[in-house]
């Protein structure tokens, strides 16, 4: 076995190294030290009375107004006013959509150069608003509205929640005429419950075939007439052209129908007035007649009784005489005879 001496001879020059026990020294990572500066706040001289009060600049507006570009901008009164003449309350009876749709109608007309038409929606919709609606803005977060799309999307949803869009569909859904209701009412009542929720996502054709399942027989049948024996031989605009020109006949119609039995309800109505006033004033006057005719009646006196034989206070038949008298007379009569 070669060892390691063997490796090296003896009389070889060249020192054997010998292996050392050496310690490992840990990785020992010593903490650095730091200085700590204290940062001394600032003087601030303001009183106590000055530090409580409220801030000046108020609550922040939720709508943020882009930067404008263009120089000698700005809004005229007259505009203000015209967009405050028509305000949205937030009543349950008014419409989110409808609102929008004439705010967009009024804005839409303004023409700024280097001025986005958004930004004078943004700027000018705070003024449409009063009451409910006014209140709901200013509760709004500050910086929350960043775009026009924002605006319309919270504005919606606030006043047009989502149960009330599944009211309504179901509204359309059940539609059915009303007793004593005419075509050209029914249909123009059906299309103000389209109208009511624009977003309710009935196709034409699911349209027609509701008001039509929702006629009654007569109206069904004179629709039909009208489309030439079969409404469903018909297009979808076709039908809705059918269906339009019959509600516009028939509405023309009762229109005047409607006129002539006012202006005769009216007639009527002022010739009872005249009647009644007549017969007012005829009774008064009786009463007045009445009034003045009606006489106190005098005190009666007791009626003494007087005797028609002999004149004495007593009736005749309780006469003591009567009997005398009778006796006289069946005397004369008796030598009459004789």
């Amino acid at each position: 076995m070669r060892t390691r001496n063997s490796h090296y001879p003896n009389n070889s020059p060249v020192t054997i190294p010998r292996r050392q026990n050496r310690r490992r020294t840990p990785n020992v990572v010593e903490p650095e030290l730091r200085t700590i500066v204290e940062v001394a706040p600032m003087a601030d001289n303001r009183t106590m009375e000055e530090l409580l009060q409220a801030p000046t600049e108020g609550y922040g507006e939720a709508i943020v107004i882009p930067e404008i570009n263009a120089d000698h901008f700005e809004i005229k009164t007259n505009l203000l006013q015209l967009v405050q003449a028509n305000p949205f309350h937030g009543f349950e009876r008014e419409n989110p959509h409808t609102h929008i749709n004439n705010f967009k109608r009024i804005t839409s007309t303004l023409k700024f150069r280097d001025v986005p038409n958004d930004v004078i929606k943004l700027m000018m919709f705070p003024y449409s608003l009063e009451g409910a609606a006014r209140v709901w803005y200013d509760k709004e977060p500050p910086n929350s509205i960043l775009t026009w799309e924002d605006l319309v999307t919270k504005f919606v949803n606030q006043f047009f929640p989502p149960s009330k869009t599944t009211h309504l569909k179901n509204e359309i859904s059940r539609f059915t005429q009303k007793f004593e209701e005419t075509f050209s009412e029914a249909w123009e009542r059906f299309k103000e419950m389209l109208r009511a929720c624009p977003h309710h996502g009935f196709t034409e054709l699911t349209q027609i075939d509701t008001f039509y399942n929702g006629l009654n027989e007569n109206d069904q049948d004179s629709l039909n007439a009208a489309a030439g024996g079969n409404l469903l031989s018909k297009t979808t605009r076709e039908a809705l052209n059918i269906i339009e020109n019959k509600s516009k006949v028939r509405y023309s119609r009762n229109k005047s129908n409607v006129s002539r039995m006012n202006t005769n309800s009216r007639e009527s109505s002022s010739k009872t007035d005249e009647r009644i006033d007549k017969l007012a004033d005829q009774i008064s006057t009786l009463v007045e007649i009445v009034s003045k005719k009606v006489v106190t009646p005098a005190t009666v006196k007791a009626v003494e009784e007087s005797c028609v034989t002999c004149g004495g206070a007593h009736a005749y038949y309780n006469c003591p005489n009567t009997d005398r008298i009778n006796l006289v007379f069946v005397l004369q009569r008796v030598l009459t005879i004789k």
